[in-house]
């Protein structure tokens, strides 16, 4: 039975899964560069933002959508639309923080995850809709 719900679910459940994993790899490095680093929220953010894409298309090319094309070409257009949907994603990201952060002055790192949460949900739905369509 459990084997089966996998079976159903396995894409969303992965791409929750790595997903996590993307928001951890992108409060981490805000952290570090916001708090440690002292940088700015514009700069941690852009930074946390690089390093959690990068993350993402791994884990979602191999792991969550099985995307195995053959040729630089493929490969290419396959990363320029992940890469153009990040980039509309992340500008996203940035907006909600510099609004609420510098702004309205919250506090940025309940703001950041809830920002996340917002842009996995569009990135799933570019993902599966745009960059890793069958």
């Amino acid at each position: 039975m459990l084997k089966g719900y996998y079976q159903k679910y396995r894409q969303i459940i992965l791409y929750l899964f790595f997903g996590v994993g993307t928001t951890l790899v992108n409060i981490i490095v805000y952290y570090i560069c916001g708090h440690i680093f002292d940088l700015s929220i514009f700069l941690s953010t852009i930074i946390a933002w690089i390093l959690s894409v990068l993350f993402a298309y791994v884990t979602n090319k191999i792991w969550v959508f099985s995307s195995y094309h053959n040729g630089i070409k493929a490969i290419l257009i396959e990363l320029v639309r992940f890469v153009s949907c990040r980039i509309t994603t992340g500008l996203i990201d940035l907006v909600i923080m510099v609004v609420f952060c510098t702004w309205l002055s919250f506090n940025d790192l309940v703001i950041k995850i809830i920002s996340n949460v917002i842009v996995i949900i569009i990135n799933y739905i570019f993902s599966k809709l745009i960059v890793f369509k069958e």
